[in-house]
């Protein structure tokens, strides 16, 4: 798990240097941070949104304060359960705060009928204030939204369901 110290002193570097964008890995882990371009006169820009995949499992792993979105196919500890309907879950990869949409004026990411493919942003998960772009990794058609704007969520909990094309 990557120490949060060297996360920020990233984020601040990334800041400093007006860089959009910073992917490091080595032989035991990656960390991917992004954050939005702004322009002159925008809004205040939002802190990076980072993700952490390690690249070997280790026996005992937590979750990190700024996960990526672990794989959406298989049981996870939800305990939520597949329906018989055949839809997938997408499911929060950490605990946090559920937003649909990247800013209050905004419309959501995707709704109810949307379709997705693996690389579609479904929602913003903040935690600690890192906002995480989950992505859907998968694809389909949007049949459920799980969880309301701004509700915490758990890791594991189901955010969408998605019926694969």
């Amino acid at each position: 798990m990557i120490d949060i110290r060297k996360l920020k002193e990233l984020v601040k570097l990334m800041v400093e240097n007006d860089l959009s964008e910073l992917d490091l890995k080595d032989e035991q882990e990656q960390v991917v941070l992004r954050r939005p371009y702004a322009s002159a006169g925008a809004a205040p820009m939002q802190p990076a949104v980072a993700q952490h995949a390690p690249v070997a499992q280790p026996a005992s792993q937590q979750p990190a304060p700024a996960a990526a979105p672990a794989p959406s196919g298989g049981g996870q500890a939800s305990g939520a359960g597949q329906p018989d309907d055949g839809s997938i879950a997408i499911e929060s990869p950490m605990v946090g705060t559920f937003y649909a949409a990247a800013d209050p004026e905004s419309p959501p990411f995707i709704s109810v009928g949307d379709k997705v493919t693996p690389d579609t942003v479904v929602c913003i998960v903040e935690a600690m204030k890192v906002f995480s772009e989950i992505k859907a990794e998968c694809s389909g058609t949007v049949t459920e939204v799980c969880v309301k704007n701004g509700d915490a969520v758990e890791y594991g909990q189901a955010l969408f369901r998605v019926k694969p094309n």
